[in-house]
């Protein structure tokens, strides 16, 4: 079997999983944002080389096509493929019910290609698992995928679908604008309009309640300060027009709670969306994957659904089940071709 890696190329992230002999024994993610151009990827690439070393197989998932770098998708998936051939050997890209093709064909298969590193998450857990409800809450969106007897049971399959289906939501455990949270917020006995400037994102959300995970926020922040909960407060503060120091800590911990629990909210809301079409059985096992499956458990719960983390279905060395799971889509790619 030797080494496989796994690629996921996404806006702001490159994901790498290795796998010696259908084993995952190394997973990490490296800063690549694509709006700045292709150069951060080409650096990330560089370093996740260093780390990730050689494989007799390299497989590539994307979701970065959509990055404005690129004037349409299918270009995107082009780009990003070439790239990935020049910067690996034996290069295969993902496309979905297409299974893999050539980094050279990617862009005949482009609609099959772009945005589908969560039909490889929910392609092995139909594989392993048979049925269940798919949630990857990474640092930007959120998947809601169902799988049902044997197969994925998805009603989109574009971006524009999945959002029209509840399937894709725009929320995320760091980058989520939190003011695309919430419209209003609590404060200190009255409701207030939030400033629609992008003052603050989740990552100080989760920062100052404690649940954002070490390592997951590789992204500046929005006013360039430092990532401590201090500065998470100020940022959260300018969100309803005021500084931290106009009220005490506890008051700037109520409000994040409250933006935590609108986005929990509007995961709760999509998963009821996608189990009311009654794809999967009644209250399916929820396989959570993405940085943030603590979220994805609080959801589970309050949906009366069983909750697997997605590394229980690979076979994963010890100590690397939490970055496999953070990189679920790269580690899918390396079981998929096992």
């Amino acid at each position: 079997m030797g080494v496989v890696i796994g690629w996921d190329i996404g806006g702001v992230h490159l994901k790498a999983v290795r796998a010696e002999n259908g084993r995952i024994v190394k997973a990490a993610q490296y800063a690549s944002p694509l709006r700045a151009g292709t150069e951060p990827l080409l650096q990330a690439f560089a370093r996740a080389r260093a780390d990730m070393g050689r494989a007799d197989r390299n497989v590539v998932t994307m979701t970065g096509e959509l990055a404005d770098t690129f004037a349409s998708r299918r270009e995107g998936v082009e780009r990003l493929a070439a790239i990935a051939a020049g910067e690996l050997d034996g290069v295969s890209v993902y496309a979905g019910p297409d299974g893999y093709v050539n980094a050279a064909d990617a862009g005949r298969h482009s609609a099959g290609v772009a945005s589908a590193n969560w039909h490889a998450c929910a392609a092995l857990i139909a594989r392993e698992r048979q049925s269940g409800l798919f949630m990857d809450v990474g640092s930007t969106t959120t998947d809601v995928v169902p799988v049902a007897g044997g197969k994925v049971a998805a009603r989109g399959y574009s971006d524009a679908e999945r959002l029209a289906a509840g399937e894709l939501v725009y929320t995320g455990l760091v980058r989520g604008f939190v003011m695309a949270a919430a419209t209003r917020a609590p404060l200190r006995g009255v409701w207030t309009s939030l400033v629609n400037e992008n003052f603050a994102n989740m990552a100080d959300v989760h920062r100052v309640l404690g649940t954002l995970p070490d390592g997951v926020d590789l992204m500046a922040t929005a006013d360039g300060r430092d990532k401590t909960v201090a500065a998470s407060r100020a940022r959260l503060a300018r969100m309803v027009g005021c500084d931290a120091a106009d009220h005490d800590d506890d008051t700037w911990t109520a409000l994040a709670w409250w933006f935590a629990e609108a986005q929990v909210r509007s995961i709760v809301d999509a998963a009821a969306l996608v189990l009311s079409n009654a794809a999967p059985a009644a209250s399916p096992p929820i396989i959570a994957a993405g940085i943030g499956v603590g979220v994805v458990a609080e959801v589970a719960r309050r949906l009366g659904c069983a909750c697997i983390r997605f590394d229980e279905i690979l076979d994963v060395a010890p100590g690397q089940g939490a970055a496999a799971c953070h990189c679920a889509p790269a580690a899918a790619l390396t079981a998929l071709v096992s």
